[in-house]
């Protein structure tokens, strides 16, 4: 017993918080107890041990422990090597002996269930993930009630120990997707792991831009896309659930069209398709009229083009890439600043920048309403890695129109479906269901088909269960 405890006082050198107690039963018998308090109750050490000393002495076996402490989990311990990762998970160690028992103290150290922050919505569930693994994982199985629902965990992280569980419905999703997920997994080492953002980075199968792994808050988003033959990786600590395969068609519509009628958001999800375009291609289609191809508009807005810029010293395409620099400065500043009056700050800086620039010359005020309209049109998008494509593309077609104008752009076009029907995730085509086309994904995600339509699954996803539902009894 001495040893143990030793081992566990040298691992744990320079220590404040590890509690380690001799408890005398009676006259010939004693047993240590050790835990960290920082990350155990005392009140669940004082109910499942300290309340049941006395029945130690009665105990004839070991394992008869199990039924004198209420907690509910209960370990034995062979390896010493494992005191480590009991202690500082919230467990108390019990010496008895040659006996090692861990008993299940943790502490209560977690936030509430919140709302929604990132991907927030007038329709639909309002809790989200928080940083508990075992409330995140509770928050998914209350939406999916089925034995199927299989979680396989691994802990990741020389240091940080972190508990990673791999989601999926058994009989939905393709088990060689669970494999090559688990294996990359295995691969991983490193010596800390604090948010699924990290483990995002090793399923990158491309050099690109644009996402090809999911995150979200949703527990609703991530359930249905179990249902749909995708898999999930939930972290321990971090609030966000990753979400893989993802194509193209994932970033652009969110799963709360599903709650509502299908007219009104086909309309929305048309608007987001179109804004997504026009985000990109505009600055440089201006570029391209007002420096080659003037014969494309009138010649009176021609004129007064050119009377507004008459003033400005920079070529157009300086002129537009200082503005967008200015515009993505605001952007990251309203971010970056408190909700109270981050958006005052961005309003205040755009108001003010935007009239002493026109003023001073150094802009036109044709420049400001373009790059105006290309901002505005980026906001529908509020995945971090999406808003940097759309940025990235934005200067490739700046770039190509300030240099063959309308034709630049055409060449631009051809390298942005090139380059995107090239990608991969997790050996799947990025660009699908267009490329190659399926009508039944298509259906859920650029457009929004009947509810009682949505009767198959993809075969891309979940090729051995496709009927999601029977209609033909309604």
């Amino acid at each position: 017993m001495n040893k143990i405890i030793e081992r566990i006082q040298s691992e744990f050198n320079e220590t404040p918080d590890l509690i380690i107690r001799k408890i005398d039963i009676n006259l010939t018998k004693y047993v240590y107890i050790a835990y960290l308090e920082t990350v155990s109750s005392s009140d669940k050490i004082n109910d499942y041990i300290l309340k049941n000393l006395n029945y130690f002495i009665s105990i004839k076996k070991l394992t008869d422990i199990e039924k004198i402490i209420p907690s509910p989990n209960i370990k034995f311990i062979k390896e010493l090597d494992t005191l480590e990762y009991y202690l500082t998970n919230g467990f108390t160690i019990i010496v008895l002996k040659n006996t090692i028992i861990a008993v299940e103290t943790r502490a209560d150290i977690n936030r509430s269930i919140p709302a929604p922050e990132v991907e927030q919505a007038l329709y639909g569930p309002k809790d989200a993930f928080n940083e508990n693994y075992q409330i995140n994982l509770g928050l998914i199985k209350r939406r999916i009630k089925s034995s199927h629902l299989k979680i396989k965990e691994l802990n990741i992280g020389r240091k940080s120990n972190t508990k990673v569980g791999v989601i999926y419905i058994n009989d939905i999703a393709d088990s060689k997707n669970v494999d090559y997920i688990l294996k990359i997994l295995n691969k991983i080492d490193i010596d800390a792991i604090f948010d699924s953002g990290q483990l995002a980075q090793y399923f990158i199968e491309n050099k690109s831009e644009f996402p090809t792994v999911t995150s979200s808050e949703r527990p609703d988003k991530i359930s249905k896309g179990l249902l749909e033959g995708k898999i999930a990786i939930l972290v321990d600590t971090s609030p966000f659930v990753l979400l893989l395969p993802a194509f193209f068609g994932d970033f652009i519509n969110p799963i709360v069209d599903n709650y509502n009628k299908n007219i009104k958001f086909n309309a929305l999800r048309i608007l987001r398709i179109t804004c997504f375009f026009l985000t990109i291609i505009v600055p440089g289609y201006y570029i391209a009229i007002i420096n080659y191809n003037q014969e494309t508009i009138p010649t009176s807005l021609l004129i007064n083009f050119s009377s507004q810029r008459s003033q400005v010293p920079f070529p157009s395409i300086v002129e537009a890439l200082i503005l967008l620099f200015i515009c993505e400065m605001l952007r990251e500043s309203d971010m970056r600043f408190p909700s109270s009056y981050g958006s005052a700050v961005s309003i205040l800086g755009a108001l003010v920048l935007g009239e002493a620039a026109v003023s001073a010359g150094i802009v036109s005020p044709i420049m400001i309403i373009i790059i105006a309209f290309t901002f505005i049109t980026s906001l529908m998008f509020v995945e971090f890695e999406m808003i940097n494509a759309i940025r990235h593309f934005r200067i490739v077609f700046l770039f190509f129109a300030s240099v063959y104008g309308l034709f630049g752009l055409i060449i631009s076009t051809l390298i942005f479906f090139i380059h995107i029907c090239s990608l991969k995730t997790l050996g799947k085509p990025y660009f699908y269901p267009i490329a190659p086309f399926n009508k039944n994904y298509f259906n859920k995600t650029f457009i929004k088909s009947d509810s009682t339509k949505d009767t198959k699954r993809s075969n891309l996803l979940a090729a051995k269960n496709i009927t999601k539902q029977r209609n033909d009894l309604l």
